[in-house]
């Protein structure tokens, strides 16, 4: 059941993540034709693309390894097995949350290439709405890490490798 639970949690995150919040952006947009922007947005949009995939799947890959579970926690709903072990290392020494880091670069990446105020509006949506699941996972974090995850928050930002104050 777990093994299910596991698969589940990471077909939805996919899904969500990385088609669904771009295709909103594209049908927000009034479903622009793909034409090619110029040379240098599409580089831009390109590199955004494909190091915030990169990053996300590196946090993933780690979290199972290292964390010994699945990143799929949506507001405080345990969607497939949550980690048993906090992670500081890897790409978790630079972000807290290194996969929704990686996310948001990808769809920086998206909205370069649409190039419209609505794609953005959908973006900035988006993070808002992950704030909120943000805050409800680190109450989670505190509550199974206590003194460890509060240390980890001194050192290392949310979403950054600094912390903003």
């Amino acid at each position: 059941m777990d093994k299910l639970k596991e698969t589940f949690g990471y077909v939805l995150g996919f899904v969500l993540f990385v088609v669904l919040i771009p295709v909103i952006m594209w049908l927000c947009s009034k479903m622009p034709a793909f034409s090619w922007p110029h040379p240098i947005l599409i580089g831009i949009a390109a590199f955004c693309v494909i190091d915030g995939l990169t990053l996300s799947i590196w946090a993933i890959v780690y979290m199972r390894r290292v964390g010994d579970g699945n990143p799929m926690d949506a507001f405080g709903h345990e969607v497939a097995p949550r980690t048993k072990h906090l992670m500081t290392d890897g790409p978790y020494r630079f972000s807290r949350n290194p996969m929704l880091t990686g996310i948001f670069v990808y769809l920086i990446g998206c909205c370069i290439w649409l190039w419209t105020w609505q794609s953005v509006v959908v973006f900035l949506v988006f993070v808002a709405i992950m704030l909120v699941q943000v805050r409800t996972e680190e109450s989670r974090l505190r509550h199974d890490f206590g003194e460890e995850y509060e240390d980890y928050c001194k050192k290392v930002g949310r979403f950054w490798p600094y912390r903003i104050r």
